[in-house]
């Protein structure tokens, strides 16, 4: 496993370096062999837009696409919640001119019946089918009542040992599990092993509820592990994938890198590359 996660990193080292460097290489061979990654890989691999925390839309579409990611779940900082249809339309002009599709919105939080409402009034109007997001225990019958009228899913998200709402997996599938089958998980993988739990387990206990995944690595499974690029922490992707494989999981692999949010496109690069790279061996 160590030989295999060693040739993985360096493997995915080099896409980091492709992809930070533009004029290193031969342009049109570097098209090429990400093309060749894409056919190869299993899932579809997005962003989680937090991950874009530090920069306009301009500057996060240009990064996605210097890194080959056309999916993206979009956040608020880049589309706001009362963002006018004009706005919004505007926005997911931008993204298609680029390519990228805009599958999701969030993460989300919802503590009050108005904020379920302005939520799922926003997915609507950005014509996704889906919401990643975090509505208050008191309030999944209602939201449940929102997905029903609008037929639009809610995934909803754990954040970890020091979330008082939904630490793990779990914790969501416990309180959604005898709701309506549009009630279910984005089943954050980092913030799920520092609750305890591995991810290639949760993934196939919650299959029947599991509708996206945000994807990013820790040092440990402890609650102060910190975030590292994939491929250098403490979770198992290759357990990880063959997990996802055999569920046969369908949505979306959203990468949501929250190291260094500043200067982060290398780190991205290392990390969609070693992805991309443990669903090819």
């Amino acid at each position: 496993m160590n030989s295999r996660r060693n040739f993985l990193q360096k493997a995915s080292l080099g896409f980091a370096a492709a992809a930070a460097l533009p004029t290193f290489g031969n342009a049109l061979t570097q098209q090429a062999d990400r093309n060749a990654v894409e056919d190869e890989a299993s899932f579809t691999l997005g962003f989680a837009g937090y991950s874009f925390l530090k920069f306009d839309l301009d500057k996060s579409i240009a990064m996605m696409k210097r890194l080959g990611v056309d999916h993206l779940s979009i956040k608020e900082f880049h589309l706001p919640l009362n963002s006018s249809q004009e706005t919004i339309d505007a926005v997911k002009k931008k993204l298609s001119d680029a390519g990228i599709k805009p599958y999701t919105v969030g993460v989300i939080y919802m503590r009050s019946k108005e904020a379920v409402d302005q939520a799922f009034a926003y997915a609507q109007k950005v014509g996704v089918s889906m919401i990643v997001g975090v509505p208050n225990p008191d309030l999944l019958a209602y939201t449940e009542e929102k997905v029903k009228a609008t037929n639009i899913r809610m995934a909803i998200h754990n954040h970890g040992p020091e979330d008082k709402l939904y630490p793990s997996p779990k914790d969501v599938y416990d309180r959604i599990k005898d709701m309506d089958a549009r009630m279910g998980l984005c089943i954050d993988i980092g913030h799920t092993l520092r609750a305890g739990v591995l991810p290639e387990k949760a993934v196939k206990e919650y299959r029947s509820r599991l509708f996206d995944l945000h994807i990013k690595d820790v040092t440990a499974m402890a609650k102060d592990a910190k975030v590292i690029e994939i491929g250098r922490g403490a979770i198992n992707f290759s357990a990880f994938v063959e997990a996802l494989e055999k569920i046969n999981y369908s949505g979306v692999c959203s990468i949501e890198y929250e190291k260094d949010m500043s200067d982060p496109l290398v780190g991205m690069a290392e990390s969609v590359g070693f992805f991309k790279g443990v669903q090819m061996g």
